[in-house]
């Protein structure tokens, strides 16, 4: 049985598999990503709560930095929840209007955090290569423009390829090898042609990996170039340490992605490709946030008298 006009209706449901085929692992793997999920929801919020309540942070560093915690905590709170409920309850299906939705909102928040890390990039390009002119190049307005557009972009993106998604057929009953609806996976289980929405998903990706990796490769050869041209070690250490937790963050993103595009076979590598996809949509949004305050003094400083304030506001009302 087919729908095609319905697709939005309750009878019309998915089952997402998950890890479902490794039953000694469920409870392993809940406590090790319900562990992830807490420090991703702790690490992204604490470290926008540090940027706002230090007033030394008001950089468009990390002005750039707190949007990149806002998506990282959207993103694995769209995924994580339904992974772990999965895990814990024997009835693991998911509604057509729900796989809908959380397919729509990660590929909005996937794309969004794509560009930002470009737009960070070209941050540091100009606070590198041309510090005397950064604080005018680095506007308020190109700043509040180039998350914007991310975060436009971002939808755009997301309802152009949610629009085909509707407009497939699908049986009325599914299974889907995964623990998320991907777009692939939403595909595998329609019954219409999806050559369209295939060539379409085609174009947007590569789009949108060949033009982040363009800025951020760009940004980085004239960032190394000018770095090379320091005459001290010691300067060029520190420059060049002012890109090294974008530089790592942009490397576990970008290389995960590549990695998923780029299996060889993923009828045989089911398993790596979930691991993968675990990796890009839960284990990314923890990292981001450490990877950033563990390199930065500020930012741990700040976390440190956080901590304390809230030890002595919570013995003096003990008291």
């Amino acid at each position: 049985m087919t729908l095609s006009e319905g697709n939005q209706s309750s009878t019309l449901t998915f089952t997402l598999m998950g890890f479902s085929e490794y039953p000694e692992f469920r409870v392993p793997l809940f406590l090790v990503l319900l562990s992830i999920y807490t420090v991703t929801v702790v690490g992204n919020l604490g470290m926008i709560i540090i940027i706002k309540v230090n007033s030394k942070l008001h950089t468009i560093m990390y002005f750039f930095l707190s949007h990149l915690s806002f998506v990282d905590f959207c993103y694995s709170t769209v995924v994580t929840p339904k992974l772990l409920e999965n895990l814990v309850v024997e009835d693991r299906t998911i509604s057509f209007s729900g796989c809908i939705i959380q397919f729509c909102f990660t590929c909005s928040f996937g794309v969004t955090e794509t560009f930002m890390l470009a737009a960070m990039a070209y941050d540091r390009f100009v606070a590198v290569c041309n510090p005397l002119l950064y604080s005018t190049t680095m506007s308020q307005k190109l700043c509040a423009l180039l998350v914007g557009g991310s975060y436009t972009w971002g939808v755009v993106c997301s309802l152009t390829l949610t629009y085909f998604l509707l407009t497939l057929s699908y049986c009325k009953s599914s299974i889907m090898n995964n623990f998320i609806c991907d777009h692939s996976v939403i595909i595998s289980v329609s019954c219409s042609d999806p050559y369209i929405i295939q060539m379409v998903f085609f174009t947007i990706a590569i789009f949108n990996e060949v033009c982040s990796l363009m800025i951020i490769l760009m940004s980085y050869i004239l960032i190394f170039i000018t770095v090379l041209k320091i005459p001290s070690a010691s300067g060029r250490r520190k420059t060049f340490s002012t890109c090294a937790s974008h530089l790592t963050a942009i490397t576990i993103f970008h290389g995960t992605i590549l990695f998923l595009y780029c299996v060889p076979n993923p009828k045989t590598s089911s398993l790596l490709v979930k691991v993968a996809s675990v990796f890009y949509t839960v284990v990314i949004p923890m990292l981001n946030p450490l990877i950033y305050s563990l390199r930065n003094k500020d930012v741990k400083h700040t976390f440190k008298k956080l901590i304390v304030t809230k030890l002595l506001s919570y013995s003096l009302c003990y008291f």
